[in-house]
């Protein structure tokens, strides 16, 4: 039970007297925009956070009032955290990522006991059915996917606890890995532990939660039965305003002219990539984890050197291949993970929009222009809704929804004729995500073509022309996206149902 809590930071309230119960054997779903104060709560309940509401806040634990001064105490009164950003350290194996912050077992109590610790870290990774991750490996070398799947392992250890808080667990898992976390969050219900779940995914609430509770503007809204709400009232509370279309229609046809080519793009992690985009088109990418979507991604803006095939844009072909000259080309990137591709959190957010475009926001190409630059970032940072105090704000005091819009606001300028969107709305509210899909659909109307690689079949389905199926590293057919649905997408990407499929070139 949770009673008064609150937070203010610099005058500004960002959690207002919240109140929450969590019951044994309970999935208890919370929802909100980015900014609604679920972070702050969640870092409350971690002891990261201190309140400082009037009157205090209180807290109750198994029928005991504790206050929680550090990560310890929430640790030792039971309280287990599964974070949406993933907070690994490279440069450690798996295992010593998963005990990171306990003592390891020693030999002569002095020696590290590698045989235990990693002996230990198979037996927590084997309660998520998780048997192909070597804990001996350094994390760096894993794939994002299973970084999240280590790291969702890792609040399994020193026993069962009495509240599993969840956030945003499944956003860097694919079909399978969700399963596996549905089927370990059913196994700890069944013993009587509560779950406070967060996601944005509205069918994982319904699917998985016994009861949701909706906050916005730091305050909380309303909690309900999962079976007496639906998700339209759930999204009206969430954002205040009714939703009635989350995907907006195209209002104009993609051009017949082929803005991007590529013929047989070949790295060392994919192999004869062919597609054409054309003026105005959306083109999905869709697969399996590890079927080669981040990888064609990172070709196509030259992330990664390329080992054969070729480029071409309005028909020039691109020799450079450097996330430098792509952006001078006109080819602008979003990255899969924000915080350790995508942002410089230690800089402001007017300093993370306008870092590429500093050249077209100077005097004379020589001076910077502050006031120009504070404009553009403004301007860009209302364009996708992004909720701070202020442009000169650090964009490590944002959300992580937030995080992704400065982003996908920084690819906005400059005035891009191709975008490269690598799971552009993961970790982001709906709310923001129609606003999001709103910029898309306007950028494509007016000819901007679009390179979109998704996990969200509903938002490759609602949102793109046609897609491109990648499997084992290559592309294997490309698809209309108009009345499709998600099952066939998702046989698709698998393979053996896919013959039935109309195949487009």
């Amino acid at each position: 039970m949770l009673r008064h809590a609150g937070k203010t930071y610099s005058g500004s309230p960002a959690l207002v007297d919240a109140a929450l119960d969590l019951l044994p054997g309970e999935v208890h779903a919370l929802m909100g925009e980015n900014g609604a104060g679920k972070s702050t709560l969640i870092k409350i309940l971690a002891g990261v956070v201190t309140p400082d509401s009037s009157p205090p806040m209180q807290l109750t634990i198994s029928g005991r009032a504790v206050t929680l001064r550090s990560p310890a105490d929430s640790f030792a009164h039971g309280l287990r955290f599964i974070h949406q950003e993933l907070n690994i350290v490279p440069s450690l194996s798996v295992a010593e990522n998963i005990f990171l912050g306990r003592r390891p077992p020693r030999r002569a109590a002095v020696l590290i006991d590698w045989r235990t610790l990693n002996a230990d870290a198979r037996a927590v990774l084997a309660t998520l059915d998780i048997r192909h991750i070597d804990p001996r490996l350094k994390i760096a070398r894993l794939s994002i996917g299973d970084q999240m799947l280590v790291k969702i392992a890792s609040a399994f250890t020193g026993g069962t606890a009495a509240v599993y808080v969840m956030d945003e667990p499944t956003a860097a898992l694919n079909v399978q890995e969700t399963g596996r976390l549905f089927a370990v969050i059913a196994a700890l219900k069944a013993r009587g532990c509560a779950v406070l779940y967060v996601s944005h995914r509205m069918d994982e609430i319904f699917q998985m939660c016994d009861r949701v509770t909706v906050m916005r503007d730091g305050r909380m809204i309303s909690t309900h039965a999962i079976h007496a709400t639906t998700p339209a009232e759930v999204i009206t509370q969430m954002t205040g305003r009714a939703l009635s279309q989350i995907y907006p229609p195209r209002t104009a046809p993609p051009g017949t002219a082929i803005t991007l080519s590529a013929h047989n793009l070949t790295t060392a992690h994919i192999r004869d990539i062919t597609f054409d985009l054309r003026a105005g088109e959306i083109l999905g990418i869709a697969g399996l984890a590890g079927a080669g979507k981040t990888e064609l991604a990172q070709a196509v803006v030259g992330a990664v050197p390329r080992l054969g095939g070729t480029l071409t844009l309005n028909g020039l072909p691109q020799q450079r291949t450097s996330p430098a000259a792509a952006w001078a080309a006109g080819i602008a990137y979003v990255p899969e993970e924000r915080r350790t591709q995508g942002v410089m959190l230690s800089r402001s957010i007017r300093d993370n929009i306008t870092l590429p475009h500093l050249g077209t926001l100077s005097v004379g190409g020589a001076l910077l222009s502050r006031p120009r630059e504070e404009r553009a970032a403004r301007i860009l940072g209302e364009s996708v809704r992004l909720k701070a105090r202020a442009v000169r704000q650090s964009v490590r005091e944002l959300s992580g929804g937030n995080q992704q819009k400065v982003v996908f606001a920084r690819s906005l300028a400059g005035g891009a004729r191709v975008l490269v969107l690598d799971e552009p709305t993961r970790g982001v509210d709906v709310g923001a995500k129609v606003d999001i899909y709103g910029v898309l659909r306007a950028l494509s109307d007016r000819g901007v073509s679009i390179l979109m690689a998704s996990s969200d079949l509903g938002e490759l389905i609602g949102m793109c022309d046609r897609i491109v199926i990648v499997r084992n590293r290559r592309p294997v057919t490309i698809l209309e996206a108009h009345g499709m649905s998600q099952e066939a997408l998702l046989a698709a990407c698998y393979g053996p149902d896919s013959h039935h499929l109309s195949e487009k070139k």
